[in-house]
């Protein structure tokens, strides 16, 4: 049997940046000891199945890892979670065929459980032997978002700080990488334990895909602006304790004035301001919580 690498899959990962020949060189990676127990490796593709050297996608969806039956068809998102992630995207008036979908490790990771496989997490040292590969689609697919699916592949790329229930669909700025927006994976949203919880699950994901379109189509809108400074001394005591009421019926307005800011317009549930040449956007709530750090984020 061969030997596994001692230092990940880089030495499997061609120097051709082109689809076809890292999708046929995949199979042949031993970067971790995954590839014992899968049938094979599943690569990244457009659904349109064209097998382009370098295509140029807008979007690229980043999951965690192969389930049951992409392990069975060697293809990502083609089973029950990739069914409700159509769905998704369809709702969010997201063009599935232009949408570049893989996942952060490429075999699939399960443990027996009568004859079912049932899918294991991957560990951190199997998600940075397989990282090579997802490097190498990025530099041959050259998107222009990264959208990663649950909290694997967010922390793969955003560290492992970062906090999937408190960040969600906002946008995440990594030096090297394209802008990344992070939300649930639709597994996620499958394993809820009610019809309540799953609904407001399926929710949030919809919601952050209609984020990720509209980043794609006004990007400027999610400029984020640091300029605004503000000694926490000369704030008022409403904003030093931001858990404190606010009083009065215009809380934004206060905000706005506050830090000299112009109130453009609210958009879903994002409120976009105008400082100086700058545009920028924020939640109401994470102005209130920041400013006396003297950030909007």
């Amino acid at each position: 049997m061969p030997k596994t690498a001692t230092n990940g899959a880089a030495a499997f990962v061609p120097g051709d940046r082109s689809l076809p020949v890292l999708r046929k060189a995949v199979q042949q990676c031993h970067g971790c000891d995954l590839y014992r127990h899968a049938t094979q490796a599943v690569f990244g593709e457009l659904e349109t199945h064209e097998d382009a050297t370098r295509p140029k996608v807008a979007m690229m969806m980043i999951g965690e890892q192969p389930g049951d039956q992409e392990d069975r068809q060697g293809r990502p998102f083609v089973g029950p979670a990739g069914k409700l992630l159509d769905q998704c995207l369809d709702e969010a008036r997201i063009d599935r065929d232009a949408v570049y979908v893989t996942n952060t490790v490429k075999h699939f990771k399960w443990e027996p459980r009568g004859k079912l496989r049932i899918h294991k997490k991957p560990g951190m040292q199997e998600i940075r032997a397989c990282r090579p590969w997802l490097q190498a689609e990025l530099e041959t697919v050259r998107p222009r978002l990264i959208v990663c699916l649950g909290a694997v592949a967010a922390q793969s790329l955003l560290g492992s700080k970062f906090r999937l229930t408190q960040a969600h669909g906002e946008i995440e700025e990594v030096k090297g990488l394209p802008p990344i927006i992070a939300t649930l994976h639709p597994s996620a949203v499958l394993r809820a334990r009610t019809d309540e919880d799953r609904h407001r699950s399926r929710e949030i994901l919809v919601a952050d895909l209609k984020r990720a379109a509209d980043y794609l189509k006004h990007p400027q809108r999610y400029n984020k602006c640091s300029m605004i400074k503000a000694p926490r001394q000369q704030l008022p005591a409403m904003l030093a304790a931001p858990q404190t009421a606010l009083p009065g019926d215009n809380p934004r307005a206060m905000v706005t004035k506050k830090f000299g800011l112009e109130d453009l317009e609210v958009h879903g549930d994002r409120e976009f301001y105008r400082y100086g040449n700058a545009i920028f956007s924020g939640r109401l709530e994470a102005v209130l919580l920041h400013s006396f750090n003297g950030l909007v984020v």
